[in-house]
């Protein structure tokens, strides 16, 4: 097993790890950041095929690099990846991939992380001593969420979570249920539908009142920043209230909206998927969803059971205000849902957390410095 030191060590090379990343090398840090994946932007090239991001490439640049693409388009998740990936070779960004981290604990007042070896040979091991850790492994950690009951459902039904879920050609002839009406589940609905019979199930989450890429859309958006950062914020009362709401459950349909889905031919039906009856999806309104196909559009749940440091809540969420741990001096959280705010889920949202959890590591090393340096 190997050992290396680094002043900050950061968990994660999406938007959130690499601007974290850039701030502090800016600022002269020592930093490592470290990725399970083999390539930077790998986690936005294993979405479904036709995702594109919500937000205008204006708004998805990360600092020291625009996003090279009409600002008012909307990219690709390919693009994305590339993006990240020409961002952390141009701007020199110290990443390693290939490494996952499969354990975090504190060792005195720093943190020792353990990192897999890629092999599969133990003697490959790597720990990590750092006196900082950034958390960056996403919104809501590792772990796609699906009800318990999934797997009594007929071996016959094709299962896949939005995160497997990558064309309409990889499900099995004959109907879709996709579980999950946020913006996810009403993108796949759309697209699935075009291909198969589809009913699309869950509680109404709403959905943006104008149409992305429209002459109205340009003015409402930069409002809808504004307020995502300013008013819905953790800094408010209103914020406060929404918080969980943003946190645990699923956000508005965007892209597509329930015109969409009707003209297309999508049956929407409130209520949630509760069970099994007969190898067949049950809804909570007792009836019985007889297809052969099941899209879990249900998000992710937090997976941060890797994390040996107990500053977590009853939900799995860690006790942190803008990122910052207080209760563990040097532990940091960045590319969480309303880390800040609202605004917290877009890119420049991340972009914004990113800057605040460097900074807070830059006073904290000074802090740590100013004894050593009045004993000298």
């Amino acid at each position: 097993m190997t050992h290396e030191d680094v002043d900050t060590l950061i968990i994660g090379a999406g938007q959130a790890g690499l601007a974290t990343a850039y701030h502090l090398t800016r600022a002269g840090r020592e930093v490592l950041v470290v990725d399970a994946h083999e390539r930077v932007g790998d986690g936005w090239r294993q979405q479904w095929d036709s995702l594109r991001l919500y937000s205008p490439a204006r708004y998805d640049g990360l600092p020291g690099m625009p996003f090279p693409a009409p600002r008012w388009s909307f990219p690709g998740k390919d693009e994305v990846a590339d993006y990240f990936e020409a961002y952390a070779e141009r701007l020199g960004l110290p990443v390693r991939l290939g490494r996952r981290v499969d354990r975090l604990e504190a060792d005195g007042d720093r943190y020792l992380a353990t990192l897999s070896d890629p092999t599969g040979d133990r003697t490959g091991e790597l720990t990590i001593g750092a006196d900082n850790v950034v958390v960056a492994t996403g919104t809501f950690g590792r772990t796609p969420y699906v009800p318990e009951f999934a797997d009594r459902l007929d071996p016959l039904i094709m299962q896949l979570h939005s995160n497997q879920y990558r064309r309409p050609s990889q499900l099995r002839e004959g109907p879709v249920l996709v579980v999950g009406a946020s913006h996810s589940g009403a993108d796949v609905a759309y697209e699935v539908a075009e291909t198969h019979p589809t009913i699309l199930c869950g509680r109404d989450p709403g959905q943006i009142p104008v149409r992305l890429g429209t002459p109205m859309f340009r003015v409402v958006f930069p409002l809808v920043v504004f307020a995502f950062t300013h008013v819905l914020s953790r800094r408010t009362p209103m914020g406060r209230k929404e918080m969980d709401e943003f946190r645990f459950h699923g956000g508005p349909a965007l892209r597509v909206k329930r015109a969409d889905l009707l003209a297309r031919g999508v049956e929407r039906l409130p209520e949630r998927a509760v069970g099994v009856e007969g190898g067949r999806p049950l809804l909570a309104d007792g009836r019985v969803a007889d297809v052969a196909n099941v899209v879990w559009c249900t998000g992710f749940q937090q997976a941060f059971d890797w994390i040996d440091v107990p500053v977590f809540d009853e939900h799995g969420w860690p006790r942190e205000l803008r990122g910052v741990v207080d209760e563990a001096p040097g532990l940091f959280f960045c590319g969480l849902a309303f880390q800040s705010g609202a605004s917290s889920m877009l890119i420049v949202g991340a972009r914004r957390d990113a800057a605040y959890v460097a900074k807070r590591i830059q006073q904290r090393s000074r802090t740590l410095r100013r004894p050593a340096a009045q004993a000298a």
